[in-house]
């Protein structure tokens, strides 16, 4: 199992004179936070960190940038993944506290601060770990998906950026921005975007108007923004981390953002064994080039991807 140091002590310790505070008699929600720094800033969104007054805990609060925060679409975006991440109750998803309006009627959620390493800055120094730990990582992304693909919710932007292991080797799926939810009759119902073309060489797209994900790691249907596009999507996206695990690069590069696109629609990948400088299993192997197929029925649900994570497959690299 992956493990890290242990959070910032100044995040951790916990004095009398911070749980014994008297609650005011009047909560006022305009003071209930102060902000500490700034986490990230996205193409539409902003994460900062605070300090909750009323619980006495650092967590993580989440907004619309300035130029988004009267954009409806966006606004609802920013809700329903506040509504999603709250309702997907597991272990492998981040907790949510509250959702509500800032003093100028801007939307914002709270939600766990996390300290610890995404999957992508592990991946960077891939020979440290061992491929044991890292499929482990992988399994438990898995286990969130089977579990949001049971209650009905697509992920739709999985990315190794997007997964974060912690302190204490949890492992957390975040940034549901993307999610896809179903009405209860079955139908869905995309939010209109301009039919704005890809151009250039940034293979990561998530501009208002484009494209929505990372390029690299999306499904033929998520290009095609396919209306029927479900839960094979995650399948693919997942299929395409594992491969890059395996074979230490991506099933489809290139320089401009329309090649990418053209390899994924048309091309079949190179099997992991055939570049990369590791073993690979070749139940691993497999798997990947199932998750990778055109045709979102032909590849195997999430808990198929599980089963097959967790045969002896280690034993390949024994021989």
């Amino acid at each position: 199992m992956l493990k890290f140091q242990q959070p910032p002590k100044e995040y951790g310790d916990i004095f009398q004179d911070d749980t014994d505070r008297p609650l005011p008699e009047v909560l006022n929600p305009n003071t209930r936070y102060v902000f500490l720094s700034t986490l990230a800033k996205g193409g539409k969104s902003i994460i900062r960190t605070c300090r909750d007054m009323h619980l006495s805990r650092v967590v993580v609060y989440k907004s619309l940038r300035s130029e988004f925060k009267d954009d409806p679409i966006e606004q609802r975006r920013l809700l329903r993944e506040a509504r999603v991440m709250a309702l997907l109750q597991h272990p492998n998803t981040v907790p949510v506290y509250e959702i509500g309006r800032d003093r100028k009627g801007r939307i914002y959620f709270t939600m766990k601060l996390v300290h610890g390493y995404t999957l992508r800055e592990i991946m960077d120094y891939r020979e440290r770990y061992d491929l044991t730990q890292l499929i482990e990582v992988i399994e438990q992304v898995a286990h969130a998906l089977s579990y949001a693909h049971a209650h009905g919710v697509a992920h739709r932007d999985i990315k190794p950026e997007n997964i974060l292991v912690g302190p204490f080797g949890e492992v957390l799926l975040f940034d549901w921005g993307l999610a896809k939810v179903w009405r209860k009759d079955g139908t869905a119902a995309e939010e209109p975007e301009p039919g704005t073309t890809v151009a250039g060489s940034n293979k990561t797209l998530t501009g208002h108007g484009k494209l929505q994900g990372t390029l690299i790691y999306m499904s033929p249907e998520q290009m095609r923004r396919d209306p029927d596009i479900s839960f094979g999507t995650d399948v693919y996206s997942l299929g395409a981390v594992l491969y890059e695990l395996l074979a230490g690069q991506v099933p489809f590069n290139a320089e401009h953002a329309y090649e990418v696109i053209e390899a994924v629609g048309n091309r079949e990948p190179e099997k992991p064994s055939a570049v990369s400088r590791y073993p690979v299993p070749r139940i691993l192997e497999n798997l990947v080039m199932r998750c990778l197929r055109k045709e979102p029925e032909k590849r195997p649900d999430m808990k198929e991807f599980i089963q097959v994570l967790q045969e002896d497959w280690a034993r390949e690299l024994l021989r």
